[in-house]
C-alpha cells in the first residue's frame, strides 16, 4: 500500500448502472484510490426480510475493481429499512423527553436493543460471507458515525433493561449502589435494581453519579455493538482492515475503547461546518477563517483519532466544497480542499477520502457538493483532489514519529463536567481545545494520550487537563517523569464515585502532595481573574492550600495574591482555566524549560513536525513569508512566501 492515498464516497445504488464504469474510470484517472460503498444501502440489499439482492453490489465491486480501484465495504446497520423497524418498533430510540425517534432519515435503533443486535449481526454475517474473499474488498466500514444526531444515549425500554443489568453486575448489591452514588441525600435510596430509573425523568437534575454511570453503561454499550460487526468479519474477512468512522467533537461514548477492537480509526472532516456550528470562537475570528475553517481544529481531531487505534487513521470523509447541515454553509476559499488533505497527511493520515463522488440531485444531502457536480461536470474540489494525488506520488512522505508535547485525554471526564458543570461555559472539549490552541501557536507539535494506559514519561511536556478522577497508577507514572507535567484545572476533583475525595483535591503526588483546593468559583463571561504577569483566568478559577512546607512552590499569582501556579519536581499545578494570553505564556515558560524550541506564529500559520519534515500551512487571508518565523531548509513543497491556502513542506535544517 503507498503511503499516502486519496479516496472517495461512492453510491453506486444511486446512478444508473450504466454510469459506473465510467465513474470508476474517471475516479482513477484522478489519482484516488479507495472508494467506500454501502454504508447506507440496507433497503437495496435485503427489500424484504430473507429476500437478499445482492447482485447488484457484486457487479458494483467488480467494476470498481476492474478500474484498479479499492473498495471499503460499509455494513448498512446505520439505516434499518422500514419493514425491519415495523416488525420491531421497540428498536427505535427514545429522546431524553420520551419522544420516540421514528423512521424517515438515519441511524433511527437503539443500540440496547437485542432484536436489532441480531438483526446487524444477521446482514454483517450475510455480506461478510459473500463478499469477505473478494479481492476488490481490501477494508471493512462498521455502521456509520456513531453518536450522530444525538443518538448515542437513548432512554428507551431496552436501554432501561439493559441499564439495570449492568447496575447489577457492577455493584452487586442496592446497599453498595446507594453508597456509591450517595442516595442518602434526597432520599433517593432504591431497595431493588428493578426500582432505578434512567436519568431523565427526574424533576430536578439527578445525581451525577447516577448520570455517570448511565454514560458509562451506553458507551460500552456502544463499543459492544461494534465489537459484534468486527468480529464477524474477521471471521469472514481475514486480512482486511476494519475501520469506523468517527464524528467531530462527539464526546458522547469512549472513543479510546472502541478503537481497541479497529485496525484503523477515521472520522469525517468537515471545517467549514465545524467553524460556523460549535467553534468556541468570537465573531470576529469566524469571519476571518469562515472560508478556511479553525487552524487548530481539524489538527486536534487529527491528533486525538490517531490516538485511538494506536497510530493508523483516515479521513473517511473530507468536505470537498459547501455542505448542507451548517447553519451557514460557506464554499471554501480556493485551495483549502488541498490544505486540509496535507494538513492530514502531516498529521500521519494514511488515507484521505472525499465525500461524495457526486453530489445528489434527490433528498436530504442534494445541497451536499461532491468532487463532481450533478450534472456530471468537475466540481472545484476535482481539481484539488487530483493535483494532492499528483504531489503525493512524487514525494516520499515518512508517517510521523512521536511528537514533543502529549495532551492526556480522558472521555469519562468530558461526561462528568456535562453532569456538574458548575458553570454555563464549562466544556471539557473546550478547555482542552484552549490549550492545544495555545500549544500550536508556539509551534509545538501535540499527541493524546489515553489517561488509562498513558505514560507521559516519553514526553517532556505533558498536559492534563480536567481529568476527572486519577486512573490508576497514573500519578506514580507522573513522579518518574524526566519532564514536566501540566495538571489542572479541575483535575482529581472527583472520586470514580462521583464525590469529592476526603482529602479534598487535587490529589497530586509527591512533591505536591500537600496541595489542597479548598474553594472554587465559575465566573461569567464578563469576570476574569487578572495574573501578576501576564493573561488571566476566566470561567473557572480555585484558592489553594497546603504550600508552606513546599519550598518555592508558589511560581505564579493572580493580581489579588492568590496561587495561580505552584509547582515543584515535574509537576505544575494550575489553579484555573488560562485565557490565550496566559495559556501561551505559561507552555512558552515550560516549553524553555524543558528544551523544547518554540515559535511565535500568527493567526492563521500553523505547522506540523514529522520526522525530519515540517509542514506549514497558511489559513490566513495575507501571504506569509516562513523565513520571518524561523522556518528555513530546504523545500520540497511550496516556498518561502507562502500564500493564502498555501502548504509547504520543508527539510528540517
Amino acid at each position: 500500500m503507498p503511503v499516502r492515498t486519496l479516496g472517495v464516497c461512492y453510491y453506486p445504488e444511486h446512478w444508473p448502472e450504466e454510469i459506473w464504469a465510467e465513474d470508476a474510470s474517471r475516479m482513477k484517472a484522478a489519482g484516488l484510490t479507495f472508494v467506500r460503498i454501502g454504508e447506507f444501502a440496507w433497503s437495496r440489499l435485503e427489500p424484504k426480510r430473507g429476500a437478499y439482492d445482492l447482485d447488484w453490489l457484486a457487479r458494483a465491486i467488480d467494476t470498481l475493481h476492474a478500474a484498479g480501484l479499492k473498495i471499503v465495504l460499509g455494513t448498512p446497520t446505520a439505516t434499518p429499512p422500514k419493514w425491519l423497524v415495523d416488525e420491531m418498533p421497540d428498536m427505535l430510540p427514545v429522546s431524553a423527553e420520551g419522544r420516540v425517534r421514528g423512521f424517515g432519515s438515519r441511524r433511527h435503533y437503539d443500540f440496547s436493543h437485542e432484536g436489532y443486535r441480531a438483526e446487524c449481526a444477521r446482514i454483517t454475517e450475510v455480506l461478510a460471507k459473500r463478499f469477505g474473499d473478494h479481492p476488490g474488498v481490501a477494508a471493512w466500514q462498521t455502521d456509520n458515525e456513531y453518536a450522530c444526531h444525538q443518538t448515542a444515549l437513548s432512554y428507551s425500554a431496552a436501554a432501561l433493561k439493559g441499564f439495570r443489568d449492568w447496575l447489577s453486575r457492577k455493584y452487586q448489591s442496592p446497599d453498595a449502589l446507594n453508597r456509591a452514588w450517595g442516595n442518602v441525600f434526597w432520599s433517593m435510596e432504591y431497595q431493588s435494581f428493578d426500582e432505578i430509573e434512567l436519568p431523565n425523568v427526574a424533576l430536578t437534575e439527578p445525581a451525577p453519579a447516577h448520570v455517570m454511570d448511565f454514560r458509562r453503561y451506553s458507551s460500552e454499550a456502544i463499543v459492544s455493538f461494534n465489537r459484534l460487526q468486527v468480529t464477524i468479519i474477521r471471521r469472514h474477512s481475514p486480512g482486511r482492515d476494519v475501520i469506523h468512522n468517527f464524528m467531530g467533537r462527539t464526546l458522547s461514548f469512549d472513543h479510546f475503547d472502541l478503537g481497541a477492537d479497529l485496525d484503523i480509526s477515521s472520522w469525517d472532516s468537515y471545517p467549514l461546518g465545524f467553524l460556523d456550528q460549535w467553534a468556541e470562537r468570537d465573531p470576529g475570528f469566524k469571519a476571518r477563517f469562515a472560508r478556511a475553517g479553525d487552524p487548530d481544529l481539524q489538527a486536534l481531531h487529527h491528533d486525538l483519532y490517531r490516538a485511538t487505534s494506536n497510530g493508523r487513521w483516515w479521513i473517511m470523509e473530507q468536505q470537498p466544497g459547501p455542505v448542507n447541515w451548517a447553519p451557514h454553509n460557506l464554499a471554501p476559499r480556493d485551495g483549502m480542499v488541498r490544505l486540509w488533505t496535507w494538513e492530514a497527511f502531516a498529521h500521519g493520515a494514511e488515507t484521505v477520502s472525499y465525500f461524495r463522488w457526486r453530489q445528489a440531485p434527490f433528498a436530504q444531502e442534494q445541497m451536499h457538493a461532491g468532487l463532481l457536480r450533478p450534472d456530471n461536470e468537475p466540481a472545484p474540489g476535482l481539481g484539488e483532489a487530483e493535483t494532492v494525488a499528483r504531489e503525493i506520488a512524487a514525494l516520499d512522505l515518512p508517517m510521523p514519529g512521536r511528537a514533543e508535547v502529549a495532551i492526556v485525554f480522558d472521555y469519562p471526564s468530558a461526561w462528568a463536567f456535562e453532569a456538574q458543570p458548575q458553570g454555563r461555559e464549562f466544556s471539557y472539549f473546550a478547555l482542552v481545545v484552549d490549550l492545544y490552541n495555545a500549544l500550536r501557536q508556539l509551534g509545538l507539535s501535540v499527541d493524546f494520550l489515553n489517561a488509562r494506559d498513558a505514560d507521559p514519561s516519553l514526553y517532556r511536556l505533558v498536559l492534563l487537563p480536567g481529568l476527572f478522577a486519577w486512573p490508576e497508577g497514573l500519578r506514580e507514572k507522573l513522579q518518574q517523569m524526566d519532564g514536566l507535567a501540566l495538571i489542572g484545572p479541575r483535575t482529581g476533583s472527583r472520586t470514580e464515585d462521583f464525590a469529592i475525595p476526603p482529602r479534598l483535591p487535587p490529589e497530586l503526588p509527591a512533591p505536591l502532595d500537600a496541595l489542597k483546593v479548598t474553594r472554587v468559583e465559575t465566573l461569567p463571561p464578563q469576570l476574569t481573574v487578572p495574573m501578576e504577569r501576564e493573561g488571566a483566568f476566566k470561567i473557572w478559577r480555585e484558592w489553594l492550600e497546603g504550600l508552606e512546607g513546599i519550598d518555592g512552590s508558589v511560581l505564579q499569582r493572580s493580581r489579588d495574591g492568590e496561587a495561580a501556579l505552584v509547582g515543584a519536581g515535574p509537576l505544575r499545578y494550575l489553579a484555573g482555566w488560562p485565557d490565550a494570553a496566559l495559556a501561551r505564556d505559561l507552555l512558552k515558560t515550560m516549553a524553555d524549560e524543558v528544551g523544547l524550541p518554540t515559535l511565535n506564529l500568527p493567526e492563521g500559520l500553523r505547522l506540523r513536525r514529522s520526522g525530519s519534515l515540517t509542514y506549514v500551512f497558511n489559513y490566513g487571508e495575507e501571504t506569509r513569508r516562513l523565513s520571518d518565523y524561523g522556518l528555513t531548509g530546504h523545500f520540497r513543497l511550496g516556498a518561502d512566501a507562502l500564500p493564502p491556502s498555501g502548504i509547504a513542506v520543508l527539510d528540517r535544517p
